[in-house]
């Protein structure tokens, strides 16, 4: 699949997967699965153990900046979602 194709499908997983994958040093590790749980759209990110901290940012400032992105994708897409990272 294509990453135009990634993006038209669900963009909320594209907004991840981009955003992941160009902070950290092993793009290929980074993984996302979507669910669903209460009508609302969980999102995993999974990265390769070392880049973690890239991910989590100092004091979790990067983390948290990463979730408030992808609460306001799906808003714009009138959705709700949540991230977790997964060590």
């Amino acid at each position: 699949m294509a990453p135009d194709d990634v993006v038209s499908s669900n963009p909320l997983r594209a907004v991840v997967e981009v955003i992941a994958r160009a902070l950290v040093d092993n793009p290929d590790a980074v993984r996302v699965t979507e669910t669903e749980r209460r009508g609302m759209a969980v999102l995993e990110l999974t990265t390769a153990p070392g880049d973690m901290g890239k991910i989590i940012g100092r004091q979790g400032r990067t983390a948290a900046a990463f979730r408030t992105l992808v609460a306001l994708t799906a808003e714009k897409h009138g959705k709700r979602a949540q991230l977790d990272i997964r060590d």
